[in-house]
């Protein structure tokens, strides 16, 4: 066995992991940040039927979300999340063109989380009373300061990331506690207040039926809450697993991500229900609507009101510095989804796999992002929902398919119908603020484009990571350790007698080539054009007793032709020669040929690919069109 030099894309070390704890606080950032804006998106959507449309929101989370997230995270150990699942099923270019898609809306979740957080943010910042003389009118640029801050701890390092995000949500979950428990207490002495709250959710709505029947109808406006599980499986690959934990089977780091995904659901199902239902009955509704003081700020406003100026001053600090870094798990999320897929398809360049270029190229997508939108928070709103839904809807999907194959007849049943859910509240997100699939749209476009243009520009490199040579193929090669071995590039079809002679006889007649001239036949086998780059396993064989032919099975032929000649002259120091006949139709075919299906003009693309990977002539393997 030989090996070739590495491809641009072999995978890196993984950088050390992380208690499965801390990590939960790095997408923690994300998910726990949204109740500085649920209790409020969930009154103005369902009124005094808050309460009972979390209590939905929860039922959702906890026996939807989290067994289809728990099962994902056992089946994509390495971060991919559904999106591997999905990939598994479809191959040739229709794969690669589904997985696009959905990195697209990936990305629209991940982006728009990073963008939207830290303008809400930058807008709590602006409008404090304490600031606001200095800062009033200038939310971009501290939504701009805000995002390039939140890049400039990446480039530090994950851990630093974790580090920050660990205070963070520790800080943060500590102040909402002593908010929640404050407002239980004064719900609790004044029970009045539950009393008329009752009165009015039965006066408006009749009967237990009908509350419910409404609560499901509002449930996809509130399903920002269930933001954090898909960076929950992207950042699987920074939880530390157990010591005999292997790529192929990471028990450890499963366990761990399994218990990142229950805790922090369970703890944020505790915190919805509760502030539902103290803001419901303690602020006034008029207070929720634009304009209002609890608008976008329920709690905060709960701080002010019961806790204090000084205690309100610091939950709103808490609270804009966990908005702020809430963009940090989609930030996670993003370098560890993207190196995964596009240089493995050959759509993103050579430094798609370092952390800190990816960072500098996503903070100036963000900035771009940040300036489109106005630093707009209401804007930005429609887009991360649908982002989320779409995400959440493919995994549901991906794990009924999972149980499918494997025979687990309950579970398929139990999935297919939270998938329905989802799917349900995905359609009618979608019917009623159309805006968020139209900006999810212009992400794929962008990843398309970005994709394909990078993919035409890698299309001559050498595109294979190791040649594996088996004993047969091997003992050919070595029978030339002192003369050039001299190859004949053949498309292999009925494979008789007659069609190897022939094409003896006319390459010998083309190139004017001895009689006796040792000549070997090298024939690659397309399997799907649509990959990038991949091993290359060279088989030998003698065909009807006189022949000597060497087999590939390879994405593309000129480049898999390319990889054997170099490793040839690796091995025997001679320079190889290969002879092709010239291809018959119109050039820019041929090319689009071997750009879709790795076929087309073969001699002078072969000829290209040696030129990019051998600068050196006199090394270089000789190529002879006749």
């Amino acid at each position: 066995m030989a090996k070739q030099h590495p491809g641009p894309h072999a995978q890196a070390p993984e950088h050390e992991g992380q208690s499965w704890w801390r990590v939960m606080c790095l997408t923690g950032v994300d998910y726990f940040s949204t109740l500085g804006y649920q209790p409020g998106i969930a009154a103005l959507a369902a009124g005094l039927l808050s309460p009972v449309a979390t209590v939905v929101l929860v039922i959702v989370t906890l026996l939807g979300a989290l067994p289809v997230y728990r099962r994902v995270a056992r089946e994509s150990p390495h971060g991919e999340g559904s999106i591997a699942m999905l990939e598994r099923l479809l191959s040739f270019w229709q794969g690669k063109l589904f997985v696009l898609t959905l990195l697209g809306f990936a990305a629209t979740d991940f982006m728009i989380t990073i963008t939207l957080s830290a303008a809400d943010g930058a807008a709590h910042l602006v409008e404090n009373p304490h600031v606001s003389s200095a800062l009033g009118g200038k939310q971009m640029l501290v939504t701009l300061v805000l995002v390039a801050l939140l890049g400039a701890v990446f480039l530090r390092g994950f851990g630093e990331a974790i580090g920050v995000a660990v205070v963070l949500v520790a800080v943060y979950l500590v102040l909402n506690v002593v908010v929640v428990a404050n407002g239980l207490w004064h719900v609790l002495k004044a029970p009045y207040l539950v009393t008329d709250w009752a009165d009015a959710l039965t006066a408006e709505h009749g009967n237990v039926i009908a509350m419910i029947g409404v609560a499901l109808t509002v449930f996809p406006k509130l399903a920002l809450g269930l933001s954090g599980f898909e960076t929950g499986v992207a950042v699987m690959p920074h939880i530390k697993g157990d010591p005999e934990d292997t790529e192929e089977n990471p028990a450890g780091r499963i366990r761990g991500a399994r218990k990142l995904l229950t805790t922090a659901a369970v703890i944020m199902s505790c915190f919805l229900i509760a502030t539902s239902f103290i803001t419901t009955v303690l602020i006034p509704a008029e207070a929720f609507k634009p304009g209002g003081e609890a608008n976008g700020r329920a709690l905060a406003f709960l701080a002010h009101e019961y806790l204090g100026s000084t205690f309100g001053t610091v939950y709103d600090l808490s609270t804009i510095a966990i908005l702020w870094f809430a963009g940090a798990s989609a930030m996670a999320g993003m370098l560890n989804l993207m190196p995964r897929y596009l240089p493995r398809y050959g759509m993103a360049p050579h430094w798609a796999r370092a952390v800190r270029p990816l960072v500098i190229v996503l903070t100036l997508i963000a900035f771009l992002v940040t300036w489109i939108f106005d630093a707009n928070v209401d804007a930005q709103g429609s887009a991360y929902a649908t982002g989320v839904l779409v995400l959440i809807s493919s995994a549901a999907i991906a794990v009924t398919i999972a149980a499918h194959k494997a025979g687990q007849r309950r579970w398929r049943a139990g999935f297919a119908v939270v998938a329905a859910v989802f799917l349900y509240t995905t359609a009618v997100n979608i019917a009623e603020r159309p805006d968020g699939v139209k900006i999810g749209a212009c992400f794929i476009a962008g990843i398309m484009l970005v994709s394909f243009l990078s993919r035409l520009k890698r299309a001559f490199e050498l595109r294979v990571t190791d040649v594996v040579l088996d004993d047969v193929a091997e003992r050919f090669v070595r029978d030339y350790m002192h003369r050039p071995l001299r190859l004949i590039a053949n498309e292999p079809n009925s494979r008789d007698l007659p069609e190897y002679r022939d094409k003896i006889h006319q390459i010998r007649r083309d190139n004017d080539i001895p009689a006796e001239d040792d000549l070997v036949f090298v024939e690659v086998t397309v399997l799907d054009p649509s990959d990038f780059e991949a091993e290359l396993t060279v088989r030998g064989e003698v065909l009807h007793e006189r022949y000597r032919v060497l087999s590939l099975q390879s994405s593309s032929v000129p480049n898999a032709l390319a990889a054997l000649l170099l490793q040839v002259r690796d091995l025997t120091g001679q320079q190889p020669h290969i002879y092709f006949e010239w291809t018959e139709g119109n050039p820019f075919a041929q090319f689009l040929r071997f750009f879709l299906f790795g076929q087309g003009e073969i001699a002078p693309v072969t000829r290209e690919v040696l030129r990019e990977a051998e600068p050196d002539r006199s090394r270089r393997p000789a190529v002879h069109v006749g």
